[in-house]
């Protein structure tokens, strides 16, 4: 995710909220209410309004995905190549960059209304089975789409794939294909567990199984957006510190004060947010880490989604993929969240001067144009599922199979926390009476 510089194109004065006072704050606003120039905006965008589909399908029939040099279906995704290759004449290639091919690299200033890609259609959870007929020899083979996208036909043996944009979430619009080898994830693994098992559970150290590692294509949505963000708040600059002593004898003791000016802030400016990308399997939603640590998911981007090609099947070969199962509508308040986060960051340079902070309290965008792409991204994963505790949760480290980011969470043993921590606090302990002893003494 990049937001292109700018330069906030209406940075309203702030006006002083009230007389000085010490340490005071003005009373906020009424809650509820949309800024009016957000407001405006999203009127404006309203007006511009229109759902525009891309399509994204490789306009292939299903069946036979023939190497385009001599027409064998025996195709596979090479590490040490970074390419498909033909399993017979050994011709190499890649599908073209996605964003050129569909156009999907055009100004997200440009954006108006909701620009949706193909293979970002509703999830129809009905469809789990799809028959597809051999143009090799004319026998029907059924594939389960919930588990597979390539099957052999078994008569002819050749390879059967699932080209067209089935609305099941298993399609995407592109795919980021991996980069890091399986050896190369598995010492970032090693590395990653080496600095943690001091901690670590003794049984974690002995299941340990690096070669458990998997490359594993997670379902991403990236999103564009092109909107107006205004925030309004309140902030404060102090004017004089000082202390004063209150009390007598053991109750004798000095509090520090402040007096601040206190100013009504307020910030707008537009805002274009490059590939946010937002998890669309609901299995790995990083709000829910009850059974397993899915957040270590996000830890490892970000991703180069704009070097995403035209999806492939044969990419997939070998390798394991997720499923969508999420929809736009159910990641949108999402987004919206990311959004006016990003225009929380954005304002910050601009509020240097108010020493003790800055309180938004009323924010909003107006959304004047999205872009959605769903995207597959490599992520290489190992999991452990620490029955030490009996609580069934699930640890994952995952490595980022384009950069080779690693995070991870692996089991610890509490007793020896326990243990280091009294040791540290019994060390602390003499050493402070080392020090007051030495003081009375001299």
């Amino acid at each position: 995710m990049s937001v292109p510089p700018e330069v906030p194109d209406r940075a309203h004065p702030d006006r002083p909220a009230g007389p000085p006072r010490p340490g005071g704050s003005v009373p906020p606003p009424p809650s509820g209410q949309q800024p009016e120039a957000v407001a405006e905006a999203a009127e404006a965008a309203r007006r511009d309004a229109a759902n525009r589909i891309i399509d994204t399908s490789s306009g292939q029939d299903d069946g036979l995905n023939k190497c385009p040099s001599c027409g064998s279906s025996e195709i596979r995704y090479s590490l040490t190549e970074k390419a498909l290759v033909c399993s017979y004449c050994r011709h190499t290639w890649n599908e073209e960059n996605a964003e050129e091919a569909f156009g999907l690299d055009s100004s997200i200033a440009d954006l108006r209304g909701h620009t949706m890609a193909s293979g970002t259609a509703d999830v129809r959870e009905d469809l789990t089975t799809v028959t597809l007929k051999c143009q090799g020899c004319g026998a029907e083979v059924v594939i389960n789409v919930d588990q597979d996208l390539q099957a052999r036909c078994h008569w002819c043996r050749q390879t059967l794939s699932i080209n067209s944009q089935i609305p099941n979430g298993a399609i995407p619009d592109a795919v980021l294909p991996f980069q890091l080898t399986r050896e190369e994830a598995i010492e970032r693994i090693d590395a990653f567990t080496a600095k943690r098992r001091a901690f670590a559970h003794h049984r974690f150290k002995e299941e340990y199984v690096p070669d458990n590692v998997m490359g594993v294509y997670i379902p991403y949505l990236v999103v564009d957006g092109n909107m107006h963000a205004v925030l309004q708040g309140t902030g404060e600059v102090t004017t004089r510190q000082y202390t004063v002593t209150r009390g007598s004898g053991d109750n004798k003791r000095t509090e520090t004060y402040y007096d601040a000016d206190v100013y009504g802030v307020q910030r707008a400016f537009d805002l274009l947010v490059d590939d946010l990308t937002i998890e669309s399997a609901e299995r790995f939603n990083a709000q829910d880490n009850a059974q397993a640590t899915n957040n270590i998911l996000n830890a490892v981007q970000p991703y180069d989604t704009e070097n995403a090609v035209i999806y492939n099947s044969n990419y997939l070969k070998n390798f394991t993929s997720e499923r969508r199962d999420l929809n736009v509508r159910d990641v949108d308040d999402d987004v919206e969240d990311h959004f006016l986060a990003i225009a929380r960051a954005k304002a910050v340079p601009t509020i240097n001067r108010y020493d003790r902070g800055v309180r938004w309290e009323r924010e909003g965008v107006a959304v004047r144009g999205t872009r959605w792409v769903s995207v597959y991204v490599p992520v290489w994963l190992y999991s452990y599922a620490d029955s030490a505790t009996g609580d069934s949760l699930t640890h994952y480290i995952a490595v980022n199979g384009r950069t080779g980011t690693t995070m991870g969470s692996v089991p610890v043993s509490h007793p020896k926390i326990f243990a280091v921590s009294c040791a540290a606090g019994t060390v602390a302990a003499v050493v402070g009476a080392i020090v007051g002893l030495s003081q009375f003494l001299f």
